[in-house]
């Protein structure tokens, strides 16, 4: 999201460059917004709590104004009540327009509160915000979007479609991946941008078997056979290595449980499991999933950061 916020910001607003000078940059408050929660101790609390972004304005007499993004990834009957909260917290400490949009990544098709309602004794509130199910999007359309935020969104879309009630098979899974990598390469889209989606693809949608994982770079790899696409070539072959590093890393912490090497082994699985939290902030059952640990071991970790 940190990468992309300009590409986030014209996803949901459509007129969001004539709203937002993204020249100007953004800041990520994540310090300040830490200190309106005192539980934030909590790491159960704490993961609530997402992106909160200073965003130079175009519009009005304001200067700035404040974006709060939540990205919800489970059903919690508590949640509306729990974004007022949050808002009315933000606009009392900074005094600013606040805008909140809330991006539900869960499997539950039923959850998409949109509204807080309080009534007593004639003081009433309606709390209205911005909400975005990605369940209910259609993937054609996401794939004719030109605005690479539309990649993240395809590649979440896939991984809550492998894993339904129905789910798809590994090769249904394996043939979409490689199709949004193609997708995604054939966009006239900034080097870099590539590269922070191609690894998010790879980190967010992951194989169950290590040699699909390997055939996929191989295979991406060979999209960009033009001598002129030289760049690209050599951000794909970065690509490829970060992967067979992985890969070795998986491979010596295999040969450290052999070998009896557990304090090496839980090491290098923390500083994976961290950077899935930090970098990508990947829910706890697809991080122990990715790094082929228990769940009670990368809850910790969460804890761990937490304090």
């Amino acid at each position: 999201m940190e990468n992309l916020f300009d590409d986030f910001l014209r996803f949901f607003f459509e007129n969001a460059d004539e709203l937002f000078d993204m020249d100007k940059g953004f800041q990520f408050l994540d310090k300040e917004l830490e200190q309106l929660f005192p539980d934030i101790n909590n790491f159960q609390f704490s993961k609530f709590v997402d992106k909160l972004v200073k965003v130079y304005t175009r519009t009005g007499e304001e200067e700035w104004m404040l974006v709060h993004v939540e990205v919800q990834g489970y059903y919690d009957k508590e949640f509306a009540q729990r974004v007022f909260t949050y808002f009315y917290r933000i606009l009392d400490k900074y005094s600013k327009p606040v805008t909140v949009v809330s991006v539900f990544s869960d499997k539950n098709r039923y959850f998409k509160p949109d509204t807080y309602l309080y009534d007593c004794l004639g003081t009433t509130i309606q709390f209205r915000y911005n909400t975005y199910k990605i369940l209910e999007q259609e993937q054609a359309a996401l794939e004719k979007s030109r605005n690479p935020f539309s990649i993240v969104i395809l590649t979440v879309l896939l991984a809550l479609k492998s894993a339904g009630e129905k789910g798809i098979s590994e090769r249904d899974l394996y043939s979409l991946k490689l199709d949004l990598a193609r997708n995604l390469l054939e966009r006239d889209f900034p080097k870099e941008k590539i590269r922070n989606l191609m690894f998010f693809l790879k980190f967010y949608l992951h194989f169950a078997n290590p040699a699909d994982n390997l055939n996929f770079e191989k295979e991406i790899y060979g999209f960009t056979e033009n001598e002129n696409d030289m760049d690209l070539r050599e951000m794909l072959l970065e690509y490829t290595k970060e992967e067979g590093r992985e890969e070795g890393r998986e491979k010596g912490r295999e040969e450290g449980r052999e070998e009896g090497r557990e304090e090496g082994r839980v090491e290098n699985a923390t500083v994976v499991v961290k950077n899935l939290i930090v970098d990508l902030d990947l829910p706890d059952e697809q991080i122990a999933k990715i790094v082929g640990e228990s769940l009670a071991f990368v809850k910790q970790v969460r804890y761990n950061l937490s304090e």
